[in-house]
């Protein structure tokens, strides 16, 4: 099967930055589309950003002009850099992938566990 990883959460000040990663391992034959969601307290889950292997980007609106997301598909894995933090942007983060396990097969899309991210001073 196959897993994603995510790292990079944690508590950070309004204004401040993280890099989030996520890891993708596993019976892989091929990703297409990586992205990034987040779930805040009560509310639903959300995209964040989305990028394709060739390079593609997708972002919501409120954070395309402060999150980047980015890829290395030698390593199976995306990355996002947040800045300009705002506690707003205190969730769950959690990096979804659509993956082909063989040719022949219709690809899965397999959740990571999340990581969290605080905005508070």
């Amino acid at each position: 099967q196959v897993q994603l990883v995510e790292s990079g959460g944690g508590l950070v000040q309004p204004g401040g930055s993280l890099r989030l990663s996520c890891a993708a391992s596993g019976s892989i034959f091929t990703i297409y589309a990586m992205g990034w969601y987040r779930q805040a307290p009560g509310k639903q889950r959300e995209l964040v950003a989305t990028i394709t292997s060739g390079g593609t980007t997708n972002y919501a609106d409120s954070m395309k002009d402060r999150f980047t997301i980015s890829r290395d598909n030698a390593k199976n894995t995306v990355y996002m850099e947040m800045n300009s933090l705002k506690p707003e942007d205190t969730a769950v983060y959690y990096c979804n992938a659509e993956v082909k396990t063989t040719r022949y097969q219709r690809p899965i899309y397999p959740w990571g566990q999340g990581t969290q991210v605080t905005v508070s001073s």
